[in-house]
């Protein structure tokens, strides 16, 4: 036989084997092709449908299937849909609205677990009988004893609603709430309402307790109107504790007050300094006498985003506002200002008790202090302590030894810094925000830190180690209007009070008591 013929055959063996090859493959492909085209929505490409096909035979679950760009695998029906960049009336199915979905999902399922009467400890182990016997023993100290009982009755908190007491029952609160803040005491707070033809609204609540567990709120009837948004609120000492509330309003609008028809208050804002900072009496919200109203004022400043009052003794009479790149410092009585320069704008401003000194947090994340008894410098030769966080600062709180402070930013961190070495030395993990303007709230007696979240979430931590305690969805779904405000305390309505936390959402006001078995009477309700 010839050479050639066997070179012949040889080649038409390859060619056949290459055929059968591009036959099997093209087979396959056409086999994915049918099973995607019987489907509603999927992938139309042949290699994205080769892999999808792939992934589906192994024995993996249907939660492990790869993630496409552009498609949505849906682990119900076991399929990936297409999903567009925006919403739109034919295809709503968006990667926004399927997060949004997941997060109420998730809210939906954490307030399930709250209604379950029996919670775990976060401590594992622990309970009230075995810290009463370990207390008996003498293994556990005294402050520890107290945490710790603080901790477990923070787990055992069930949520229940207040039906607020005013004198026109016939109208119920409609306006939703945008802050609440508790005077020293816990006896008043402070409310401010949006109001639904555009402004806010301003009250005050007073809360009662008795040793019967029960809790009542009354809303004061003298309301106070202003179409100008408040950055902040802080409660003021000027005749006595508490006896007025610091704000202030940074819109150039004018704006009318009315005092229950008896007192008419017009502020205009000019060119230089569009807005002001006003010290509303707190004796205008009381129902009882209504007719002194007390020291009212308002000082012209341009826009403001926090305020501080000074409880100090060399400095009692002062307070702070925090500008665009200014720190001003003003004498409530004497109307004496001092101007401090910066660099960035202050959203977050707390004066400590035991000296004259002012902490500022700015929009840069620089936290400084100023002392009031220094004289404004040149540069920045007056700032006390300098030091950093990552993004910018929307809280501080200072601690009752004055050593520490406690500083959220809009990254979502919250640290514990050492003022002696400007170090942190603690972080608080699981806080969420973005771009919020969202305060922190200390209770150092209960060994307790409590934030809101922009995911509105209230989440509890313990403050010696930073352990997360709880973690308290809204009672309403998610969105811009329903971020809570919380007040903690454990007197909440005076020496009688009752500890627990205090939520606003919306037009509600929810009651978190410590007590397991509490009952509402009087003119509290029991809805949960």
């Amino acid at each position: 036989m010839k050479k050639g013929t066997w070179r012949d055959r040889g080649r038409d063996r390859k060619r056949y084997n290459r055929r059968s090859e591009w036959q099997r493959d093209h087979s396959g492909h056409r086999a994915q092709e049918q099973r995607y085209e019987g489907g509603a929505a999927g992938p139309s490409h042949r290699t994205q449908a080769h892999t999808v096909d792939t992934h589906s035979s192994s024995p993996s679950t249907p939660a492990a299937a790869p993630e496409l760009p552009g498609f949505y695998f849906d682990p119900e029906k076991n399929r990936y849909f297409r999903l567009l960049p925006g919403h739109n009336n034919f295809n709503p199915l968006t990667r926004e609205g399927l997060q949004k979905k997941e997060q109420e999902g998730r809210r939906v399922r954490l307030l399930e677990e709250d209604e379950r009467p029996l919670k775990k400890f976060v401590r594992a182990g622990l309970n009230s009988t075995l810290l009463l016997q370990r207390r008996h023993l003498g293994l556990l100290p005294e402050s520890s004893y107290c945490r710790l009982v603080h901790e477990l009755k923070v787990s055992t908190m069930r949520r229940h609603k207040l039906e607020v007491q005013t004198s026109d029952s016939s109208s119920p609160n409609t306006d939703n709430f945008r802050l609440i803040v508790a005077d020293s005491a816990c006896e008043r707070v402070f409310t401010v309402n949006d109001v639904e033809h555009g402004g806010c609204k301003y009250g005050i609540m007073n809360f009662r307790g008795c040793s019967k567990g029960s809790l009542s709120v009354e809303m004061c009837d003298n309301l106070y109107f202003t179409n100008r948004k408040v950055n902040s609120i802080c409660w003021a000492s000027v005749t006595h504790s508490d006896s007025h509330v610091l704000y202030p309003l940074p819109s150039p609008i004018k704006k009318y007050v009315s005092l229950t028809g008896r007192i008419r208050l017009c502020l205009v804002g000019i060119a230089e300094t569009p807005g002001c900072v006003s010290l509303l009496p707190a004796s205008l919200f009381s129902n009882s006498n209504p007719d002194q109203p007390g020291m009212l004022c308002s000082f012209k400043i341009s826009t403001a985003w926090s305020c501080a009052w000074c409880l100090n003794p060399q400095a009692d009479k002062n307070f702070s506002t925090g500008l665009s790149r200014r720190v001003i410092v003003t004498d409530a009585v004497t109307g004496r200002r001092q101007t401090y320069g910066i660099s960035s704008d202050v959203l977050a401003q707390q004066f400590a008790l035991r000296a004259p000194v002012l902490y500022n947090g700015c929009r840069s994340g620089e936290i400084f202090s100023i002392d009031l008894r220094q004289r404004a410098r040149r540069g920045s030769g007056w700032k006390g302590c300098r030091f950093y966080q990552d993004s910018a600062i929307t809280s501080v709180r200072i601690l009752q030894d004055e050593n520490y402070l406690i500083a959220a930013d809009m990254l979502g961190k919250i640290k514990l810094w050492d003022l002696r070495v400007t170090r942190a030395v603690q972080q608080y993990e699981g806080h969420h925000n973005e771009h919020a303007y969202l305060p922190l709230h200390v209770n150092q007696p209960e060994g307790l830190l409590l934030a809101v979240g922009q995911d509105c979430y209230t989440r509890m931590w313990s403050l010696g180690d930073g352990r997360l305690l709880r973690t308290i969805p809204s009672p309403h779904p998610a969105g811009k209007d329903s971020v809570p405000s919380v007040v903690f305390s454990s007197q909440l309505g005076g020496r009688r009070g009752l500890p627990g936390l205090l939520m606003a959402v919306r037009h509600d006001l929810y009651y978190f008591p410590y007590n397991c078995d509490y009952q509402d009477r009087g003119v509290a309700s029991g809805g949960r």
